[in-house]
């Protein structure tokens, strides 16, 4: 059977390089730092490297020990990280803080419509009501992932109705790509272009589901994710370049490929299992271990974007620095490379 073709040290090495790149960073508690460690605790699931484990428990308790700063739906992404230290460790302390981030969510988080999550990064009401791609990370999935943990079917159901209005909201059904942004005041799209990690944050987060639910296949809003996901990936495979990658904005030609789009696509596709996806997957590989530094610095990856008026603000995002969310959607990839045995199916469920 058919399987991804991959340098088992190489990816290695590379994982290894880019962990202790992103320890050198001084990420403060909030989106960057938490896709970097959700892609730290991905390495360490993925090696059994006890140390990368370890080099951010330290860092985390150092920011413990400063104080946290107030929730917001982004500052919420380092909810994973506390899943895992907490299921690792056994420490409640870890716990607590996951568990005052759903309270969060669940009480305070300014929401619209049918109770959609709108996407916020500071105490300000910034964006009112709209939904961006970018909250399946931040807070869908980590709700999900607190749900079951945690036993809690509201919160399940919660997540999987967030999972079920951004789908809605945000991917065009003609194309199955997906839009940055919907504002739902005015009804649109605002600028309405295929930002590249938009539908990274999208595919990557709704091709968990079915790996982190138990008996995913008894919720029927699983099943419009899994719809949601094949359709996408479809469209996807056939916007890759020829280095393996996906631009940040995906149908034009003339905008910069986008390391952390295509490394969270190119995830999404590994964890899917379809085997017609293996000959992208390996071309994304080399693509994404050829964007990655001896130090461990992923580049091209755009810095941080709302959603843009235009094209030229999109293809004008600078590119030149070192990123959290760079450093962990490319861990996530090269752990689920790892981590992968052949294609299982992309089925139904």
């Amino acid at each position: 059977m058919a399987a991804i073709t991959f340098d088992k040290e190489r990816i290695l090495s590379a994982i290894d390089a880019v962990v202790r790149q992103t320890m050198n960073m001084d990420m403060t508690w909030d989106w960057p730092c938490g896709v970097a460690y959700f892609g730290i605790c991905e390495a360490y699931r993925a090696t059994g490297r006890q140390e990368y484990l370890d080099l951010m428990k330290a860092r985390v308790d150092e920011y413990i020990e400063l104080g946290l700063p107030n929730w917001t739906v982004n500052t919420c992404s380092m909810g994973h990280a506390m899943l895992t230290l907490h299921e690792v460790t056994g420490d409640e302390k870890y716990k607590k803080i996951a568990e005052s981030k759903i309270e969060y969510l669940r009480s305070t988080a300014l929401r619209f419509g049918d109770s959609v999550l709108q996407h916020t990064v500071s105490a300000k009401n910034d964006f009112p009501e709209q939904c961006w791609a970018d909250t399946l990370f931040m807070a869908a999935f980590f709700m999900l992932r607190a749900g079951v943990a945690w036993n809690d079917a509201e919160l399940i159901d919660d997540a999987l109705n967030q999972y079920y209005w951004h789908i809605e909201y945000l991917q065009n059904k003609q194309t199955g790509l997906w839009y940055h942004g919907y504002n739902n005041i005015e009804k649109g799209h605002m600028s309405g272009f295929y930002w590249g990690r938009a539908n990274a944050w999208a595919a990557y987060t709704m091709s968990q589901v079915g790996r982190v639910l138990p008996e995913c296949y008894l919720y029927p809003k699983y099943m419009h994710v899994s719809g949601s996901v094949s359709e996408q990936l479809a469209a996807l495979k056939l916007l890759q370049t020829e280095n393996g990658l996906w631009r940040t904005l995906l149908d034009d030609p003339e905008s910069y490929e986008e390391v952390s789009a295509s490394a969270g696509i190119a995830a999404s596709m590994v964890l899917r299992g379809n085997p017609l996806h293996i000959k992208y997957i390996n071309k994304s590989v080399e693509g994404i271990l050829n964007s990655i530094t001896p130090e461990g610095r992923v580049l091209n990856v755009s810095g941080g974007t709302a959603v843009m008026k235009d094209r030229e603000g999109y293809r004008n995002i600078p590119r030149a620095w070192t990123q959290g969310w760079g450093q962990g959607l490319a861990l996530a990839f090269l752990s689920a490379v790892v981590e992968s045995n052949g294609c299982q199916g992309d089925g139904a469920l």
